[in-house]
């Protein structure tokens, strides 16, 4: 074996050099090749879901202007029809009375003629045939006129025309029950369930099962969705901690749980007082500028979309986007209120009624 030289210790360690340079050059080819791929990838699903979108939002509202011009043209017709309606009345009433002034000025006539005859003779002659002429000649007016129903046609209309409209309008905000057999034993449920709020009393006597939560103070909706769209509100103005959002219908309920996707939960959550995020993993902040009053969870089952919203403005807050597993449920956490007075009020599913 030759001897190695003085040279060869350098070239070595250059040749060593070199071929990590070369390395770490292929690796950030191959980062670079990657990114431009998902780049490429997001651009084609940009494209692709802009035009999806013009063509969602121009239906959306083509519809509604089309709901709009058959409203216009129904109401023009009922108008056209009360119209003609109206004034064929007056019309036949004008034709009637015309012909009853003219028999009464006949009569007139008849009698003044009859009262200027000077001739006592001739004048009572007559007496005995006038009444007979004066018959069919003396008409009580008895005018009854309706008047035309402008009411129908004024007012609040544009609120009239959106409540007609309202009928139409899908999705709008549901009639979402809670279901009691659910419910944390700490928390009270309105009559009509519809709204749920922490008691800082004992326990309720309510009887455990599988389908009641024991740790965590939620309650589940009573209606399990699996396909389908479908939209809801909750008020949660004057709270301070709250988790609303979808829960699988086969997620454990017992003992303490991560609110996160992989446990079956997609939420978002009032937290700290005034911090918003989703209960992603590890969480999500929200940009929320202004304290919200009413949140609104829009569910498109078959998209795998779960979208939250400031329902008073209908502002965007987050998204889930997942391949939803089985039945889901609607989810709610009131939080627990404290004996301070804070996050006393209750959470409420917000029911528009038309």
């Amino acid at each position: 074996m030759p001897a190695k030289t003085a040279v060869d210790q350098p070239w070595t360690g250059a040749l060593r050099e070199l071929k990590e340079q070369l390395q770490a050059l292929q690796d950030s080819e191959r980062e670079h090749t990657e990114a431009l791929q998902l780049l490429k990838r997001q651009l084609a699903e940009t494209k692709s879901s802009t035009k999806s979108l013009r063509t969602t939002i121009g239906e959306a509202f083509e519809r509604l202007h089309r709901l709009l011009r058959e409203r216009q043209k129904a109401m023009l017709e009922e108008l056209e029809a009360d119209t003609a309606r109206t004034l064929t009345d007056i019309e036949q009433k004008v034709q009637r009375y015309s012909q009853q002034l003219r028999k009464v000025q006949e009569g007139a006539q008849i009698l003044q003629e009859r009262l200027a005859e000077t001739d006592r003779h001739t004048f009572l002659a007559g007496v005995a045939s006038l009444s007979e002429r004066l018959k069919g000649k003396i008409h009580e007016t008895n005018l009854t006129y309706e008047d035309f129903p402008t009411s129908k046609y004024t007012g609040p209309l544009q609120y009239t025309i959106w409540k007609s409209l309202f009928q139409d309008i899908h999705p709008v905000p549901a009639a979402l029950t809670l279901d009691p057999g659910t419910a944390h034993q700490r928390l009270i449920l309105s009559d009509d369930c519809t709204i749920v709020a922490y008691g800082n009393l004992h326990p309720q006597p309510l009887q455990d099962s599988p389908k009641r939560f024991d740790v965590e103070v939620s309650v589940l909706g009573s209606e399990a969705f699996s396909s389908g769209v479908h939209y809801w509100e909750v008020v949660v103005a004057e709270k301070t901690q709250w988790v609303i959002g979808l829960a699988h219908e086969a997620a454990s309920r017992k003992g303490s749980i991560q609110i996160q996707p992989s446990r079956g939960f997609y939420c978002i959550v009032m937290h700290d007082g005034n911090q918003y995020s989703a209960c992603t993993e590890p969480w999500t902040r929200l940009n929320v500028r202004d304290k919200l009053d009413k949140v609104g969870v829009f569910l498109d089952y078959d998209q795998g979309l779960l979208i939250f919203y400031n329902a008073d403005d209908m502002s965007w807050l987050y998204t889930f986007r997942e391949k939803f597993p089985g039945k889901l449920c609607s989810y709610f956490s009131p939080g627990q209120s404290h004996a301070n007075g804070k996050n006393v009020q209750p959470l409420r599913i917000n029911t528009v009624r038309i």
